[in-house]
């Protein structure tokens, strides 16, 4: 058995005992959390794989060093919920507000996701990975998207108003419309044929035949 098969069986599968406030090292498995309150609970190092979250309240949690694989976020609540070095993979993550997360703890990477209709308005999102997900009509105003990749993502009534996307990676995304003008860019990475999302606000006809 490899070191990394026999770290992970040590660790114990289990619930969220209401009793603690700390858990370290821990999975929770296809566990059921919709509509229900974890507040001011602390995961380190933990993996959550199929867990429902849908419409639960996560206020003044905390997630360091954590993975969530195949787990359900719709409409949860994250009212000053800390999220530092945190990877979601093949997570549903629907009508989220990152923008009331704690501006403490504040690092993610995201993988084959959905964040559809999510706002992650105002907030300094440097170096952040999104990695083939859907991010139709979230919110990016005002953020600062530095040094961000959009690695094969569909970014379909995406808003970028007042943000910041200078070294921000687009050479793969698709569906994106970005107004020069309103928005800060600099050495913003581009593929050839997504430059027409730089140009939507002038309503112009473009001849891709030619």
């Amino acid at each position: 058995m490899l070191k990394e098969d026999i770290k992970y069986f040590k660790k114990k599968r289990m619930n969220i005992d209401d009793e603690s406030s700390l858990h370290q090292e821990q999975i929770f498995s296809c566990i059921n959390y919709s509509d229900t309150q974890l507040n001011q609970i602390e995961f380190v190092k933990c993996e959550f794989d199929n867990c429902d979250f849908s419409n639960s309240d996560l206020s003044h949690s905390d997630f360091v060093d954590c993975t969530f694989k195949n787990c359900n976020f719709s409409l949860t609540t994250i009212t000053g919920t800390g999220f530092k070095d945190v990877t979601f993979n093949s997570c549903k993550i629907l009508g989220v507000d990152f923008s009331r997360c704690s501006k403490f703890m504040f690092s993610f990477k995201f993988e084959s996701s959905h964040l559809d209709y999510s706002t992650f308005f105002g907030r300094k999102l440097k170096k952040t990975r999104f990695v083939a997900c859907s991010l139709k009509e979230t919110d990016f105003e005002e953020a600062d998207l530095t040094s961000c990749v959009f690695q094969n993502c569909d970014l379909s009534g995406a808003t970028f108003v007042r943000s910041i996307l200078e070294k921000t990676d687009f050479s793969s995304a698709r569906n994106f419309s970005i107004d020069p003008g309103s928005n800060k860019i600099k050495q913003t990475k581009f593929a050839a044929s997504g430059l027409a999302g730089l140009l939507d606000q002038y309503d112009l006809h473009i001849d891709y035949n030619s």
